[in-house]
């Protein structure tokens, strides 16, 4: 592996890349290498809940399943935030009980998820996809044990800059989502704002990878 994407919706099968690739129960895809696999709470249907869970559990328990998500809070959507952290939580049981990392969708629910993740003694590794909140945030969620992945938002707001450099380097992903740029352009922003060499870069991410996601 030479770069990894930590979160994207367009499988490209690239030589040179990784890809976490975003898949949700209810159209999944096993041509696909690499995904995780979860529920969005955009998507939260309460006639097939129960069956895109049991799927879920299905998949965990394969190799190729490397993490549980994309799942999360989005407290700027109508569906009941009741309801959502209710799926959450199942969710959250599943990957603790299969030991997969959590991929995090989180709108305005930074306080709600420190609070669960304090609650339920959450022992996975969580990654928060699609940073793009102030300083003070990400050195919250980073003291409370949280990854950040960065990507559309690095790429088109220059004021992450100072945002990404203040993150540990042993606590950041790259992705992609479903921008058009490639990864590699957003390798390279990243290298240039923490001031470091590509290959530097690489050699961090596929560390995190490896802590991340137990690859030896």
């Amino acid at each position: 592996m030479k770069y990894f994407n930590l979160h994207t919706h367009k499988f490209t099968n690239s030589s040179d890349i990784l890809e976490l690739v975003n898949q949700y129960p209810w159209e999944f895809d096993a041509t696909i290498p690499n995904y995780s696999i979860g529920i969005h709470p955009w998507y939260i249907d309460e006639n097939r809940l129960e069956n895109d869970l049991k799927t879920i559990e299905e998949k965990l328990q394969l190799k190729e399943c490397l993490a549980l998500g994309e799942c999360g809070l989005d407290k700027r959507i109508e569906i009941p935030l009741a309801l959502q952290i209710e799926v959450f939580e199942k969710q959250i049981e599943l990957a603790e009980k299969y030991q997969k990392p959590l991929v995090l969708h989180l709108v305005a629910a930074f306080d709600e998820l420190i609070e669960i993740k304090k609650r339920l003694k959450i022992n996975v590794p969580i990654v928060i996809h699609g940073f793009s909140k102030k300083e003070q945030v990400a050195k919250q969620l980073i003291d409370n044990g949280f990854y950040l992945s960065f990507g559309k938002y690095l790429l088109r707001n220059p004021d992450l800059e100072t945002v990404f450099k203040s993150v540990p380097n042993d606590r950041f992903f790259l992705e992609t989502d479903t921008i058009e740029e490639t990864l590699d352009e957003v390798y390279i922003l990243a290298a240039k704002y923490k001031n470091i060499k590509i290959e530097d870069l690489i050699e961090i991410l596929n560390v995190n990878f490896n802590t991340v996601f137990k690859q030896t």
